[in-house]
């Protein structure tokens, strides 16, 4: 009998919540696709990168199954006390708690059960769109193959079993602890709505928006961040959505009290009452849904900004298809071009050297000058700290000024299609990045290169990508006429090559395992004291989002496994973001859906007074459109403001040029997609349960 009652209780609950059960099928089938990365052969092998892609999604499931075990459980008290006169007139037919409570327990294994199974099967599906997506990401082809890995199975049903336990087992010890009274009435003291101090706590909406401005003022102005300000500015953040929302009701009761001048407009009374009631009962969870929804606007956001970047900056940072460094001016990359050349067609082989005159000029204006190191190089009277320099920034630029012959210059230029560039004898350009120059401007008159007959005089400055790494120069190189460069000294030794097509995956390891002994014996030899004496000819570059520092760059190879890397962060945040977001709007959905039914009586003196259908419907809309939008809105404008901070750091620091609102623009669009379905889905169930209780 109780399995037959539990069945009946199920499908009818799957009726009434088909939202929440929907949403436990998405979950489902998002976990197990993400998961499915995790223990995948194919991405194992594909991925060199595969441990941090598993660290970061391990890490974003953790958060996820919180998130989730706080939805079940708040769905299930939910659902308790709609259905406690049930269990009430259970007690009254002589049930024991301990049979009401397994009864309970039993339903929701069961709705649990058939959204795990549900999910699983659309799962698959998901698993194979992530796939075709990752692979797409990477630039190579993928075919379908259906991979159903047991320990993914075992993964994902014990977090999703996890979550359902804990809150089963809450809601047990509530359910036998109740009484019939406190179920016949548990309820009805849910809807009460107690107004003390509102005159006071209105004032808590304007502060708590004056907060939020100086939050985002500081955000923007304050410079000296730590992990102490960091904690006291999320602290102060989240105190602010909760006592917006306590201040929000207050305001709107006392507007109603003071009839103010939109009061008596259209049905804005029984709006204004009713959503009031609604945000002061539910003030707790609507800041916590506000919060959430930030997480994912910013989550996205975050993503959307690295997917820009690989999109449009890896192949820029290595514009040659293969370039060799070394920092010993003797190597003549011998052993390395045979294995490329046993490899694949070569179509040019071009060495070179970078040069230097022994200044450093330009690296100390740069070091000095640079909003990435801010002081940490300058002495309280803005001269250069040579001490710091010296000890903590060798790995940014190299020891002395990086210099290249106007001859190769152009033949590199030439290879990459770029026009000549032509120097009379006493001029000099620079080649920069051009994140670097946007910040820098020109400031040759700064400078003062010496050449063999006085000072020489800045031509222009050139920012096409031109690999600067480390290989030709760090940030910048100085191209003076070859004449010039006659005078100075090989600083170190480089190397790029032109091939036909397309590298094969193993190129990089090729030109890496010949390379080893090569340069093992020009360490050990005799013949490298020139180099030795120079010291410190190896940089980076102060880019601060990526950066690949080894000797051998194989361009097919390497944005391959950038991609890589910057897809183990992009993953993660799409699936925390979307997952957040479900959750929120599945607790709004519930909430409307089940306040539905106490609301045909007020939909139906409404009806009686004069009020047609379109005009109810227009009504509901309106109400759902309040309640789902507040804590929408909100979020995006706190998640917006901070978006927009991100962005532009981000922009600065990474060089992209993509305007910062578009990475917030994307994710507003994207989000507010899934949103307008749920709110469709509401709107519709609304209606529907309005017509059913006529």
């Amino acid at each position: 009998m109780f399995i037959k009652l539990a069945l009946r209780n199920v499908r009818r609950s799957a009726k009434d919540y088909l939202v929440y059960f929907v949403t436990m099928t998405v979950v489902v089938a998002l976990m197990f696709a993400f998961n499915s990365l995790l223990f995948s052969r194919d991405i194992q092998e594909l991925l060199q990168e595969a441990g941090i892609m598993i660290a970061m999604l391990g890490l974003a499931t953790f958060f996820i199954v919180i998130i989730i075990a706080w939805l079940i459980n708040y769905v299930m008290r939910f659902i308790l006390e709609k259905r406690s006169r049930e269990f009430g007139i259970y007690l009254l037919l002589g049930m024991e708690n301990r049979q009401i409570a397994h009864l309970y327990m039993r339903e929701n294994m069961f709705l649990g059960a058939a959204a795990f199974l549900t999910g699983l099967v659309f799962g698959m599906l998901a698993q194979q769109i992530l796939m075709a997506v990752l692979y797409s990401m990477i630039l190579m082809e993928y075919r379908l193959n259906v991979e159903i890995n047991r320990q993914c199975v075992i993964m994902t049903a014990l977090c999703y079993a996890g979550c359902y336990l804990l809150a089963l087992l809450r809601c047990k010890r509530k359910l036998k602890k109740m009484n019939i009274n406190g179920l016949m009435n548990a309820e009805r003291q849910n809807e009460e709505v107690r107004e003390s101090h509102e005159e006071m706590k209105q004032w808590l909406l304007p502060l708590s928006v004056v907060f939020l401005a100086l939050f985002g003022v500081w955000l923007f102005c304050w410079k000296a961040w730590d992990s102490i300000i960091i904690l006291a500015f999320l602290v102060g953040l989240i105190l602010v959505i909760y006592l917006f929302y306590t201040g929000l009701s207050a305001w709107i009761i006392c507007y109603v009290r003071h009839e103010g001048k939109a009061v008596y407009s259209g049905q804005n009374l029984f709006l204004l009452r009713q959503f009031a009631s609604k945000i002061k009962t539910m003030r707790f969870t609507m800041g916590t849904l506000t919060a959430l929804f930030v997480v994912a606007f910013l989550g996205c956001s975050i993503a959307m900004m690295f997917n820009f970047y690989q999109d449009h900056m890896l192949a820029q940072k290595m514009p040659f298809d293969v370039q060799l460094h070394s920092r010993y001016v003797e190597n003549d990359f011998a052993a390395e071009l045979a294995a490329i050349e046993k490899t694949v067609p070569v179509e040019e082989v071009y060495p070179y050297y970078i040069y230097t005159n022994g200044t450093n000029q330009m690296n100390l204006w740069l070091y000095t000058h640079l909003r990435a190191f801010g002081d940490l190089y300058r002495n309280e009277d803005g001269s250069p700290d040579l001490s710091s320099i010296v000890h903590e920034g060798m790995n940014t630029y190299c020891k002395y000024d990086t210099y290249m012959g106007l001859s190769d210059y152009n033949h590199l230029r030439g290879m990459l299609g770029y026009d000549a560039v032509s120097l009379a004898d006493q001029n000099y350009a620079i080649h920069m990045k051009d994140r670097v120059f946007r910040e820098t401007g020109d400031f040759s008159d700064q400078l003062f290169i010496e050449g063999t007959d006085g000072q020489l005089a800045c031509a222009g400055y050139y920012t096409e990508p031109f690999s600067q790494d480390g290989q030709n120069g760090g940030d910048y190189v100085i191209v003076v006429p070859d004449a010039q460069i006659a005078q100075m000294q090989p600083y170190y030794a480089e190397l790029v090559v032109d091939i036909a097509g397309k590298a094969p995956d193993h190129l990089k390891a090729e030109i890496d395992a010949a390379s080893e002994a090569a340069r093992n014996s020009l360490a050990l030899g005799s013949h490298h004291t020139r180099t030795l004496d120079i010291g410190g000819n190896s940089c980076c570059g102060s880019d601060m989002i990526m950066v690949w520092g080894f000797d051998n760059l194989v361009r097919d190879n390497v944005v391959k496994e950038m991609k890589c890397m910057l897809l183990s962060l992009i993953f993660p945040l799409i699936y925390i973001g979307l997952v957040f977001l479900c959750v929120a709007l599945t607790v709004l959905s519930i909430q409307q859906l089940s306040d539905s039914a106490k609301y045909q009586f007020r939909y139906n003196v409404l009806k009686q007074i004069g009020m047609d259908s379109r005009e109810v419907a227009g009504l509901v809309w309106k109400q759902l459109a309040l309640f789902y939008l507040c804590p929408a809105l909100f979020a995006v404008v706190i998640s917006g403001i901070i978006a927009g901070y991100v962005g532009g750091n981000f922009n600065f620091y990474s060089g992209t040029k993509t305007p910062s609102w578009l990475y917030f623009g994307i994710s507003f669009l994207l989000f507010f997609g899934v949103y307008s379905i749920y709110f469709a889905v509401t709107y519709i169930g609304f209606l529907r349960n309005l017509e059913a209780g006529r």
